[in-house]
């Protein structure tokens, strides 16, 4: 059976005993992730900052987990406003420059503010 590991980043955490992320084996699984700013527990009002903090610490979980862009499988994205799918394809397709080679992507419209998650499978 594997081992579970429990990830934690610089920069982000929850209020309570809740890892950022977790892996077992080769899967990577991210609990959910705000748009803090690193280090804080502040939201930036425009909808790109928000955006760009959620892949900084999308990568900063990969890293700790030993894995890279390369490994992510699915991301999720809640989002408050229609808006955030536009603004979500910019780092997106940085990230996942190959249309050939992206990860599933699902974004749910509704509520407020940006969050994510993601699966990602490590195989290394």
């Amino acid at each position: 059976m594997a081992k579970r590991t429990s990830i934690h980043i610089e920069g982000l955490s929850h209020l309570t005993a809740i890892p950022v992320g977790t892996r077992i084996g080769p899967l990577l699984v991210s609990s959910v992730i705000a748009a803090f700013n690193p280090g804080t527990r502040e939201v930036p009002p425009n909808l790109e900052d928000q955006i760009r903090n959620i892949f900084t610490h999308v990568g900063s979980i990969l890293a700790a987990g030993g894995g890279t862009w390369h490994d992510v499988a699915k991301m999720e994205f809640w989002a408050g406003d229609a808006a955030a799918r536009a603004a979500l394809d910019v780092p997106w397709v940085e990230h996942f420059p190959d249309p050939a080679s992206r990860p599933s992507r699902h974004t749910h419209i509704g509520g407020q503010g940006v969050s994510a998650s993601f699966v990602a499978y490590i195989d290394n």
